[in-house]
C-alpha cells in the first residue's frame, strides 16, 4: 500500500467517524447550531491551505461568487436534512444512507445525458435493493430519520454534480471555502430563527464541531487532495466509499449501536453496490477529475 492509498483510507475513516461526533453532539446542541460552527470551523481551517496549494488556473471572480453560492446552498441543504436526521437515526444508517449518492449521481446525470453502463445500473439496483432492506419497515413506512438522511442525501447528489461542472472551469480550492462560508450565512440565519444559540452549548460540544469543522474538512481535504495526485479516480472512490463502513464501527465502537442481522444485510448490499457502480473499467489518466465528497 502506497502513502497515497494510505491517505484515502485516512480520510474515509475520518469521514466516517464524523458521523458519530455530529450524532453525540446533538444531546447537547441544536443541529442548526451546530452545522454554522461547524461551517466556520471549516472555512477557516481551509484558508491556510491556500498558501499550501497555489492555483494558476485562471477564473473570473463573477463565475466563483455565483458558483459558491449555488455550492454553498446544496451543501447547506445536505448538511441540514444530514444533521437533523441523526436526531431519529443512528450513525451507521446515516453514514450508509449519505453514502448512496455514489450510486445516484449516475442516475441523475442521465438528465445531463452522462453515459451509464451495464455496470454502473447493477450497482444501482442493489444498493437500492440494499437501501429497502435497511430503511423500509412493515407497511412500507420508512424511519423519520432515514428518511431525512435520504433527502439529505439527493443534495449531496446535485452538489457533486454541479461540483464536477464547476470544476472545469474554477480552482477547487477557493470553491471550497467560498461555498463553506455561504453555508455557515445560511446555517447562522437558520439556527438564530429556530434556535437559540449559546455559547455554553457550544462549549458542551467543542470536541465534536472541532473534529467535524476541522479534521473532517481541512485534514481530510489536504489529505484527498495529494492522494488523488498518485491514485486513478476509480480507486479513490473505492476507497472513500468506506466512509459508511467507519460510519457503522464508530457507531458501535462509541455509541454502543447495535445493527439487526437485516439491517447488516442492507448495508452489505448498499456497500456491494457502491463497490460494483465504481469498479475499474478501463485506464483514466491520474489527474481527470473526481467530484469531491460531500461530507467535508
Amino acid at each position: 500500500m502506497s502513502i497515497s492509498h494510505l491517505f484515502l483510507w485516512l480520510t474515509a475513516s475520518i469521514w466516517g467517524f464524523a458521523f458519530v461526533a455530529q450524532s453525540t453532539a446533538m444531546e447537547v446542541i441544536g443541529p442548526h447550531t451546530f452545522n454554522a460552527v461547524r461551517f466556520l470551523l471549516a472555512t477557516l481551517s481551509l484558508i491556510p491551505l491556500l498558501f499550501i496549494f497555489k492555483s494558476k488556473q485562471a477564473y473570473q471572480m463573477k463565475a466563483l461568487v455565483k458558483g459558491s453560492l449555488a455550492a454553498g446552498t446544496l451543501l447547506f441543504c445536505g448538511f441540514t436534512f444530514q444533521q437533523t436526521g441523526l436526531l431519529y437515526t443512528t450513525a451507521g444508517n446515516a453514514g450508509f444512507i449519505t453514502s448512496m449518492y455514489i450510486v445516484l449521481v449516475p442516475l441523475v446525470g442521465l438528465l445531463f445525458k452522462h453515459a451509464v453502463d451495464r455496470l454502473t445500473w447493477m450497482g444501482v439496483i442493489v444498493a437500492l435493493a440494499g437501501f429497502y432492506i435497511l430503511t423500509i419497515g412493515p407497511n412500507l413506512a420508512i424511519n423519520k430519520g432515514d428518511a431525512l438522511e435520504l433527502a439529505g442525501t439527493i443534495f449531496w447528489t446535485l452538489h457533486v454534480l454541479l461540483i464536477g461542472y464547476l470544476s472545469r472551469s474554477l480552482p477547487a480550492l477557493p470553491l471550497s471555502i467560498m461555498q463553506f462560508a455561504v453555508a455557515t450565512l445560511w446555517a447562522s440565519l437558520t439556527a438564530f430563527v429556530l434556535e437559540i444559540p449559546t455559547f455554553e452549548s457550544i462549549e458542551l460540544a467543542w470536541w465534536p464541531l472541532v473534529y467535524a469543522g476541522v479534521a473532517s474538512s481541512g485534514i481530510a481535504f489536504t489529505l484527498q487532495t495529494l492522494a488523488q495526485r498518485q491514485v486513478t479516480p476509480s480507486t479513490t472512490a473505492l476507497i472513500l466509499s468506506m466512509e459508511a463502513v467507519f460510519a457503522v464501527i464508530g457507531g458501535w465502537l462509541f455509541m454502543d449501536e447495535v445493527l439487526s442481522d437485516r439491517a447488516l444485510f442492507g448495508c452489505a448490499l448498499i456497500f456491494t453496490g457502491m463497490i460494483v457502480s465504481q469498479w475499474p473499467r478501463k485506464a483514466v489518466p491520474i489527474n481527470a477529475e473526481v467530484p469531491k465528497e460531500t461530507s467535508l
